[in-house]
């Protein structure tokens, strides 16, 4: 791994990052000099993602488990003070896709959704956030512009979104006081696992049709394509660096232009 060392000595814990947004956050800071506990649901996927890592000459430990369970975050935590002393920053990636309006969406559908990715969230910043604070350090949550703008059938997705841009602004009030920094950051479309099943299940199901789909759902930004994860990791380093030293409970656009586009556009000229 070659780049900046903005993070030498550093000490990271990224939920969900064992795939997609979360494991371009974690490779992404590993490159920079951090030390990373990667979390993940299954143990497979956690540790494929450290051996990549490792292998590209970073650091990084992993472990997996249910973010809707206290447990896995105590875990973390232990695992990174044992290994590697302190806790600097906590990138919250973990979540999950639901459809459905407020019909179709079943109690138990909700309760889910709400469990990973808000509670899930929540547990991470209380298992961490005494050994963040010691290093005056950071938390990026991993929202969406969901949280801020929909679209139809994604009722409960996007209600959790907007509690993690609100849970934001709530803890960098409360932290401020501990110097320590809190933003959402809330990316477009990106390329991964989740966005993949999304496809499959809105095509045909092909490898032909998920690619033409999510080519087609690009078309929406402005950039003309989705992101890819390890381009919102970047700016996930950033947030946590000395760069962003006065940015605290923003929420942080990263969507390719998706949302500075209005729906109306003007007619095609002859």
């Amino acid at each position: 791994m070659t780049t900046t060392q903005r993070h030498d000595g550093r000490v990271v814990i990224v939920t969900g990052g064992s795939a997609g947004i979360g494991r371009g956050a974690a490779e992404v800071f590993a490159a920079e000099g951090a030390r990373v506990v990667v979390h993940g649901l299954t143990e497979d996927n956690v540790r494929e993602a450290v051996d990549a890592i490792v292998a590209a000459g970073g650091i990084a430990v992993g472990i997996h488990g249910d973010v809707a369970e206290e447990d896995t975050h105590r875990r973390a935590v232990e695992l990174a003070l044992k290994e590697y002393g302190r806790i600097d920053h906590l990138v919250t990636s973990a979540g999950i896709q639901t459809y459905g309006d407020a019909a179709t969406t079943s109690p138990a559908d909700l309760d889910r959704v709400y469990a990973v990715n808000v509670r899930g969230v929540f547990l991470a910043v209380h298992a961490a956030i005494e050994e963040i604070r010691k290093n005056h350090g950071t938390v990026t949550l991993i929202s969406s512009v969901q949280g801020v703008a929909t679209q139809n059938n994604v009722v409960g997705y996007t209600m959790t979104k907007g509690a993690l841009n609100a849970m934001a602004r709530a803890l960098a009030v409360d932290e401020a006081a501990y110097g320590v920094r809190v933003n959402a950051l809330l990316p477009g479309s990106v390329d991964t696992p989740m966005l993949r099943t999304s496809a499959a299940e809105w095509s045909d199901g092909t490898p032909e049709g998920i690619e033409q789909t999510i080519a087609t759902w690009g078309t929406s930004h402005a950039l003309g394509r989705v992101g890819q994860p390890r381009e919102i990791g970047a700016v996930c380093s950033f947030l946590a660096s000395n760069e962003a030293s006065f940015v605290t409970g923003a929420e942080i656009r990263v969507d390719g232009g998706l949302l500075a586009r209005i729906a109306a556009a003007l007619p095609v000229k002859d």
